[in-house]
């Protein structure tokens, strides 16, 4: 499993592939109902506050990179976003079900976003669009501007500015001005290579303040530093909502448990079907469009993918490997389908299983020399064939996942859908 390894709590060295280290920690009592709840909410709190450290170490190694702007700090603070990345992927399988981590996400992992809203761009990204007026705004560029009649003071770049002001600025969802993948732009910048090799190659000079390229370094750098503390701040108020008096932990240890045992499996068949095994995945198989791709401007679409399964399996079962690769166990649904019915739950761990080891050869093929978007090459029919296979194995996880929903006795439980799987035809 892929994990940083840290030298202290402050500083990332290096980024490996090492097997866990388990320690269990297994409940002497048949799972109820309102242990696994319990747990769930447990779950979620360690996994948002090592979302929260790892976001903490990018921005140590940002500004790091800010202070003195070199290839090699730059390469740093990428590799910082990456381990980033880790955690939090698997906190998407609380998504969909918990209200409160809805409402919340679209601030950290919205995306596709429309990168000419915050800074330069090519000439193949175009200079305007019908559906987005702030298409090329580039607050970067603009300490002040007038679109549609709406005026913006963007002289100072602060973290109200992108909250309040520009993210989903004019209702378009595509004007991401916050979270991961506006840092991931801010870092990479765009990938120009289509759907051949490279990502996106950002030069450490555009935050050179002496010898500056593509101009206003020193706005880009407030910029970059502003949507960094930013994330830090969400991620903290989401660390906050699962603890002891957390309302999201409120919400789901109390009231009617059968409903909140719902929930769960709201948020892992929802993010197993409509959300990755057809907005993030299908659809830009279908489209063969590498603008589809989850983290567009880096190439670290396979791991994404890869832990939102983990995510899936870690809520399903219960578990979780913390970053200093200790794993915790507790009372889990797979404990409660399993006294329902064996089988039942024997099935659906197989299949999440069989996902990750779809999800597993995406990895192998990106670490190999042939990233996720190469894969989507309509003339690459292998890399085709491995992205199709990784999606038919959600779908056939999320049947299982129906199937335990109906040996739980719950109420008809409507996962997200996603027209690239459920209406092929509406897709162009």
């Amino acid at each position: 499993m892929l994990k940083s390894i840290f030298n202290s709590r402050s500083t990332i060295t290096h980024f490996v592939l090492l097997p866990a280290i388990l320690v269990m920690s297994c409940s002497l009592h048949a799972a109820t109902p309102e242990s696994v709840l319990k747990h769930y909410a447990d779950l979620a709190r360690m996994m948002y506050s090592d979302a929260l450290f790892t976001a903490e170490q990018l921005e140590q190694s940002i500004d790091t990179f800010l202070a003195e702007p070199t290839k090699e700090n730059l390469v740093a603070s990428k590799a910082a976003w990456v381990a980033a990345r880790v955690p939090y992927m698997q906190t998407e399988a609380y998504r969909f079900g918990n209200a409160i981590v809805d409402s919340w996400e679209g601030k950290v992992n919205s995306w596709p976003l429309d990168e000419g809203l915050i800074d330069y761009t090519a000439s193949s990204y175009g200079v305007d669009s019908e559906e987005n007026p702030f298409y090329t705004a580039n607050i970067v560029a603009n300490k002040k501007l007038t679109v549609g009649g709406v005026e913006i003071d963007a002289s100072n770049i602060t973290k109200q500015l992108l909250t309040d002001t520009l993210h989903e600025i004019d209702d378009v969802e595509a004007n991401v001005a916050t979270g991961y993948h506006a840092i991931e732009f801010l870092l990479w910048g765009q990938d120009l290579n289509g759907t051949n090799a490279g990502a996106g190659e950002r030069p450490a000079s555009d935050y050179d303040q002496d010898n500056c390229s593509n101009g206003n370094c020193d706005r880009r750098a407030a910029y970059l530093k502003a949507v960094t503390e930013l994330l830090i701040d969400d991620l903290k108020w989401m660390v906050a909502q699962w603890a002891e008096e957390g309302d999201a932990r409120e919400v789901v240890v109390t009231g009617n448990l059968n409903k909140n045992i719902a929930t769960i499996f709201t948020g892992i068949g929802s993010l197993s079907y409509g959300e990755l095994a057809g907005e993030r995945m299908k659809l830009g198989l279908m489209l063969h469009d590498p603008e589809e791709e989850h983290d567009c401007f880096s190439d670290n679409t396979h791991y994404s993918h890869y832990y939102d399964v983990v995510g899936i399996r870690n809520v399903y079962t219960g578990t979780y490997i913390r970053l200093d690769g200790t794993e915790v166990k507790g009372p889990s649904l797979s404990d409660l389908v399993a006294a329902k019915d064996v089988n039942a739950d024997k099935n659906l761990r197989e299949h999440i299983d069989a996902s990750i080891a779809k999800m597993q050869v995406l990895v192998d093929s990106a670490k190999a020399g042939e990233a996720y978007d190469q894969m989507l090459a309509e003339d690459n029919q292998t890399g085709n064939a491995k992205i199709r296979a990784a999606v038919d194995a959600l779908v056939a996880q999320t049947n299982y996942i129906e199937k335990a929903v109906s040996v739980m006795d719950l109420e008809s439980i409507a996962f997200e859908g996603s027209d690239s799987l459920d209406s092929p035809e509406l897709v162009n």
